[in-house]
């Protein structure tokens, strides 16, 4: 028997899109303009701050317009809409000495005013400034120019909601792996017994079947030179049908994997991020239909070191607000230190411009720590 455990945290399930500017700063620096940015930090109950988004610097301005940015309402303000806010405007130093030029206290209950046509403003203050200086009115004006609140259905609404779940599977193809007419290639191939992809794809595959409602899962490659004209792809039907990569079955998958294997040739470079983009495509179009009856779940096979890590930590920090997940499995025994980073355990992962996720998408599993599966499934055709 096999289970789906689920967690489901209470509120979070959204997130908020803001665009800040601010008018009219103090001014820092002595042969220039001030090089702006903003900080928000959420005031937790035992009154420590956790910083919830730093936006970029503005160079030499007194009135930027920061680039509009996406927080989930559980970082923002734990889904309490009255929790303080603190919001701390700094002047930049390249030595890292930042000059405060002021703050202000908010709520997101306040902030919802500025839905719509409507903007919120606040005067940005210096508390030193306005015990010494006797007419002093503020350092300057932050407004929010607009908030747009998006619903994020999470796993669990899909399976209360009767949803249908679609599996992806991504075979790693890349050079990496060994010449498969060598038996200590992990592609080896074998007429008398599965190799090492065939019995992750089985061991894992049959679990991911049960609770896929047609059966069918789309069967992809990448990292490889593939026919007619030998050109690297990372993104193609293992069965050649671009047209329609469904297998019926993870038998299916089986078979389509044997059949393609001798017809290509294994190369790379370990690109994942393609694999990912390409779900998450199909995805985005389901969620725009607002009716959460379809989940995609994309499970990844690959022998380990990504090369384009900083393309797929920004796929999937844009995965996180679609309706799908990633199961990637670690086949051989190389480093998997990459595939730990983007499941995200040791710290919440983020994109190259530090933008984190909004749901924790990916699992990753070492399949020499899940071995003991059948493989009836691989057994000569």
């Amino acid at each position: 028997t096999s289970q789906i455990i689920s967690e489901e945290i209470s509120g979070n399930n959204g997130y908020v899109e803001l665009a800040f500017r601010a008018k009219k700063l103090d001014d820092k620096d002595l042969f220039s303009k001030s090089d702006p940015f903003l900080e928000i930090y959420r005031i937790d109950d035992d009154r420590s701050e956790q910083l919830v988004y730093r936006t970029e610097v503005v160079k030499n301005n007194l009135s930027p317009i920061w680039e509009p940015f996406k927080v989930s309402l559980n970082s923002l303000c734990s889904c309490e809409e009255k929790r303080k806010l603190r919001c701390v405007v700094w002047d930049y130093d390249s030595r890292g000495k930042h000059d405060f030029i002021g703050e202000f206290f908010t709520t997101f209950e306040e902030m919802q005013k500025a839905m719509g046509e409507n903007k919120v403003q606040w005067d940005c203050m210096n508390p030193k400034y306005k015990i010494k200086k006797r007419n002093y009115k503020n350092s300057g004006v932050v407004v929010l120019l607009d908030l747009k609140i998006h619903r994020v259905y999470s796993f669990l609404d899909y399976i209360m909601g009767g949803c249908q779940i679609h599996f992806t599977v991504a075979i790693d193809f890349t050079a990496s792996n060994g010449d498969p007419r060598n038996s200590c290639s992990l592609h080896y191939i074998n007429p008398y017994q599965p190799n090492e992809y065939l019995k992750a794809l089985v061991a894992v595959g049959e679990i991911c079947q049960d609770y896929d409602s047609d059966k069918k899962f789309s069967a992809l490659g990448f990292g490889a030179r593939i026919p007619p004209k030998y050109e690297v792809s990372h993104d193609f039907a293992i069965n050649f049908n671009p047209d329609n990569d469904e297998c019926e079955g993870i038998q299916g998958v089986v078979e389509s994997y044997q059949s393609c294997l001798p017809k290509i040739q294994l190369y790379g470079p370990t690109n994942v991020a393609p694999i990912i983009s390409k779900v998450a495509r199909v995805a985005a179009d389901e969620e725009r239909t607002k009716e959460a009856s379809q989940y995609f779940i994309l499970l990844i096979l690959t022998d380990g070191v990504v090369t384009d890590m900083a393309d797929t930590r920004e796929a999937i920090v844009r995965a996180s607000y679609l309706p799908m997940s990633i199961i990637i499995v670690g086949v051989g025994n190389a480093d998997f230190t990459d595939m730990q980073i983007l499941d995200g355990d040791d710290g919440v992962l983020r994109s190259p411009k530090g933008e984190p996720v909004l749901r924790d998408i990916v699992q990753f599993v070492p399949f020499r720590e899940f071995k003991n599966v059948s493989g009836a499934a691989t057994s000569p055709c």
